[in-house]
């Protein structure tokens, strides 16, 4: 499928629209509660997610795996292959629902584990990141483009998300003996990427996101220039889809040194 501008201007929009009509009328006024695994959802989740498979599918009719779907279906979709969207409707539900103001909607046209086109909005600082596999990454219709010098890690800014499963011993290293400057946990997966993309942050580590957690995002860093692996392996399309760990850095050669210092932390052998 060609991305054309046409297509990546009307998905563009339509997360927007979204975010405008279902999400910032919402921040500050619902209460998140509890799902099944523990996570949080609120009105404004699952509001967001049936104007977006709405929407969506008027830009392409397509299947649409979204994070507040029920696990079964989000798999029969998953397994059917080809072309389909994947959409996490409100990516920081935790911060949305405390009023901390950095949260998102990301949206990604996959074609079986590869995303395509990938999208994340900000709405409260409006900024519309995109990218386009083989193409490039814009910010708000401008080119982004990682400059091809970055601060040694000693140096640089890391965003941390982990679990508490996490091998305890890459958390104590990181703990004890941070190799960084300064670390962030700010609590949006897709943000995250997209501010790595735009050198606001230098490198980023997460022990696990799910598929509507990175298919955006992931594929804004990369053609912006940026590297990403995940833990137990370098090459991170070909990791494990539904759970999936990040190692992410703005420069190859910070990338290598950042994954070096995790891999001889966390005891773990590259792949």
């Amino acid at each position: 499928m060609d991305i054309t501008v046409h297509f990546a201007t009307r998905a563009i929009e339509a997360v927007r629209n979204v975010a405008l009509e279902e999400i910032l009328p919402r921040y500050r006024a619902v209460a998140a509660s509890l799902k099944e695994d523990g996570s949080l959802v609120t009105a404004a989740d699952l509001a967001a997610q049936d104007a977006l498979v709405r929407r969506l599918r008027a830009v392409e009719a397509l299947p649409v795996i979204a994070e507040e779907m029920p696990a079964h279906e989000q798999i029969a979709i998953f397994e059917r292959g080809g072309l389909y969207w994947c959409v996490d409707p409100l990516d920081g539900t935790k911060n949305f629902s405390e009023g901390v103001p950095f949260f998102a909607v990301s949206v990604a046209l996959m074609d079986g584990l590869e995303p395509l086109f990938g999208t994340v909005y900000d709405p409260i600082a409006d900024e519309a990141f995109y990218g386009v596999r083989g193409a490039g990454a814009w910010l708000n219709h401008q080119p982004m483009r990682l400059p091809p010098n970055a601060p040694g890690l000693a140096g640089a800014t890391a965003e941390i998300g982990l679990r508490r499963d996490t091998v305890p011993r890459l958390r104590g290293a990181l703990k004890r003996h941070p190799p960084y400057a300064r670390r962030l946990t700010r609590g949006s997966s897709a943000l995250s990427w997209c501010h790595l993309a735009a050198a606001r942050v230098d490198v980023m580590l997460h022990s696990g996101q799910k598929m509507w957690d990175y298919a955006g995002g992931a594929l804004i860093l990369e053609e912006a220039g940026g590297v990403v692996s995940a833990l137990e392996n370098a090459d991170f399309w070909s990791a494990p889809p539904w759970t999936r760990s990040v190692v992410a850095a703005r420069t190859e050669s910070l990338h290598a040194e950042w994954r070096a210092w995790i891999l001889a932390n966390a005891e773990l052998v590259e792949q």
